[in-house]
């Protein structure tokens, strides 16, 4: 998009350090599938999340040795990381033309995570987000102004580029990415605050993540969308994503937690759905999984307490509800799913604001 090239930049800086944390989110409606240049094939919807994030803090120097070559280390959680830089490495490349100022500098990040990484929590969008900040804040200091909805769209396109959902992870609580007819503002570039009307049952959401496999995925979400394209049933896919967003429309706006659980859960089973039947096919359930998921539909078919399921492309859980019966559930989450979960771990999180800037010494 031309509005996010800039022009010759007004300011110079010599050295200094930014920082930003990021949170990652939990897709309601799922977006899977994609084309270049890291656009969905459909639009989603995600609640922001809050527990969940990814510190950054970006160092930045002059280059001791000047030219064309990306110059930055990496380090995650206190170590050199290796293994980041070929992804950090691609983004930067595609976002040169947006933030030209990246082969100019050496960059030193450092960056850590409050939650296990490639678990099937978004990491890749609380990480990348939390990067792209960074890059903005940088930008801010090299122009003479900058307006903060520009900063935000900015950042959220630029974070686009390294990992599709993380475009919803600048801003909260619920962010709509993809074009779709019915949203005002809508649009494949970047993420938009949810600007339809949300009825208070969906205010203060709780999120309570169940660690099921902490392990490394089988198969990377980059792998698993790629599988999209020749599937037999990718253009009914993308067709329900529209039509699944359209009634959470109705149910947002309603208060129906009943419906909004429907269509929650049925996106999460659909997205493993088209996971199983890819070519090649895989699954990244585990029998753990299985079970969290009919303990949560018996217990309320039980007791009717509001309480429903979503996954991402992992095998963790994420079991949402209201705040007003948050109790009682998560008396049940404890009695009843911890169990299931590696070595008992849980993440207790709840819906968040978005991402916020840190105070960094340079």
């Amino acid at each position: 998009m031309k509005e996010f090239i800039p022009s010759a930049y007004s300011k110079q800086v010599e050295s200094g350090a930014v920082g930003w944390q990021s949170p990652s989110n939990i897709a309601l409606v799922k977006y899977w599938g994609k084309r270049d240049p890291q656009l969905p094939e459909n639009p989603s919807i995600s609640f922001t999340l809050d527990a969940c994030r990814t510190k950054t803090i970006m160092h930045y120097s002059p280059k001791i040795y000047p030219g064309n070559s990306l110059s930055f280390d990496v380090y995650f959680e206190g170590e050199k990381n290796e293994a980041f830089k070929p992804k950090i490495a691609k983004f930067f490349e595609r976002i040169e033309q947006y933030c030209p100022f990246v082969r100019d500098f050496h960059f030193k990040i450092e960056t850590e995570n409050t939650f296990p990484h490639s678990s099937g929590i978004a990491s890749s969008a609380s990480g990348m987000s939390a990067l792209a900040l960074c890059l903005m804040s940088i930008e801010s200091e090299l122009v003479d102004s900058m307006q903060d909805d520009f900063f935000k769209k900015k950042a959220s396109f630029l974070a686009r580029l390294g990992s599709g959902s993380a475009c919803r992870s600048i801003e909260g609580d619920l962010i709509v990415w993809g074009e779709h007819d019915n949203i005002k503002g809508s649009n494949d570039f970047y993420g938009i605050q949810y600007p339809d009307e949300v009825h208070p049952n969906f205010k203060n959401y709780h999120d309570t993540i169940l660690l099921i496999d902490k392990g490394e995925k089988q198969v990377s979400s980059t792998v698993g969308h790629n599988l999209m394209h020749g599937h037999p049933f990718a253009k009914n896919r993308f067709l329900q994503a529209h039509e699944n967003l359209s009634k959470l429309q109705a149910v947002l706006k309603e208060g129906d937690i009943e419906g909004f659980i429907k269509i929650m859960e049925s996106e999460a089973l659909t997205l493993h759905g088209m996971m199983m039947t890819s070519s090649p096919y895989f699954i990244l359930m585990k029998p753990n999984t299985l079970k969290v998921i009919n303990k949560i539909w018996n217990f309320r078919n039980e007791t009717g307490l509001p309480v429903g399921f979503t996954l991402d492309a992992g095998a963790n859980v994420h079991i949402l509800y209201p705040e007003n019966d948050s109790v009682r559930i998560f008396q049940f989450i404890k009695d009843q799913l911890v169990e299931y979960c590696q070595n008992g771990h849980y993440i207790c999180d709840r819906i968040g604001k978005g991402a916020s800037q840190l105070k960094v010494k340079s």
